[in-house]
């Protein structure tokens, strides 16, 4: 395999071109003649063939050396090109972001935080992915993304590194006539007879939930899949059963009294959020910001640390 052409070599050859002059080139490229000689000859070596004839104190280029030339002032133009870029990739304001995230991070927690990263990097281009938790782990992993919003994943995939964010409890939510409401607890006989409006069976939601009442043996028997948050609230408004989800997602609907919050059960079924990357990869100072401004505005909403969202039973 022959070997790579180097840089260096390619500066000198282009500056002797030029200048027609081994002492000419030698002081543009503040190098003594002897190492400008030293790199053409290198260079000759290289490609095979001899690319300049001495004539006197002028320097002539070969047939070669002329073909060459178009061809390494290709080449150190590209160079320059992809160094600029780099030199602008690396300036404030600038770069690439991409993301994905849960129809439900897109919808309530994204909004305000791009808001906030654009007046920081007017100039990035940003690009979201929406999708499901599983979506979103296999857009990682095959590059299309370099962070993703999601669930905590399972400890054993160890290729990813999870940035925790915070933690939300899932939670029963009925309108204010229902009996639930009324009585202001579930009882544990009546959830297999109601119709529970959950979000849609491929989520890591729809899993968690599925998991929590079958180890605490009660059947899911009539269920209301939906792949909307909004549209599980405006179901549960009208009387169609009842939903679970997180109470940050129905804020305002809870204030305002048009649903209900009661937990599901004795104990609490918790989830953790957070930004997920490859491990080992190094993130942009972008992406970085993009992280900090994720927990700054769970901050702002309210949402529990990681750990703590056991202790908000918010109803």
């Amino acid at each position: 395999m022959k070997p790579t052409l180097d840089s260096r070599q390619l500066h000198a050859f282009v500056a002797l071109a030029r200048r027609g002059s081994f002492t000419f080139a030698a002081k543009d490229l503040f190098l003594t003649q002897s190492a400008v000689s030293h790199a053409i000859k290198a260079l000759e070596e290289d490609v095979g063939c001899r690319l300049v004839d001495r004539v006197g104190r002028k320097v002539l280029l070969t047939q070669a050396g002329e073909q060459f030339l178009r061809h390494a002032e290709k080449i150190l133009s590209e160079m320059e090109v992809a160094r600029t870029g780099l030199e602008a990739l690396s300036k404030w304001g600038h770069g690439r972001l991409r993301v994905g995230a849960s129809t439900t991070a897109c919808q309530y927690l994204l909004p305000p935080v791009l808001r906030e990263f654009r007046q920081s990097y007017p100039k990035c281009v940003i690009r979201v992915e929406p999708g499901d938790h599983g979506l979103q782990l296999e857009l990682l992993r095959s590059g299309r993304i370099d962070l993703a919003i999601v669930l905590a994943p399972p400890a054993e995939r160890g290729e990813l590194t999870f940035l925790p964010l915070f933690a939300d409890e899932l939670r029963f939510v009925v309108a204010p006539l229902h009996p639930w409401a009324k009585l202001e607890r579930v009882p544990r006989e009546a959830i297999e007879q109601e119709t529970l409006v959950l979000y849609n069976q491929r989520s890591q939601t729809f899993r968690l939930v599925a998991e929590y009442f079958r180890e605490e043996r009660v059947a899911l028997s009539n269920t209301i899949e939906l792949g909307s948050m909004e549209a599980i609230k405006e179901l549960v408004k009208i009387g169609i059963g009842a939903g679970v989800l997180a109470p940050w997602i129905a804020r305002t609907e809870l204030e305002n009294g048009s649903l209900v919050s009661l937990p599901l059960g004795t104990r609490p079924l918790n989830r953790r959020w957070g930004v997920a990357h490859l491990k080992g990869r190094r993130l942009a100072l972008a992406e970085e910001t993009f992280v900090g401004l994720c927990l700054s505005v769970s901050e702002v909403l309210g949402l529990a640390a990681p750990g703590e969202a056991g202790e908000q039973r918010t109803a």
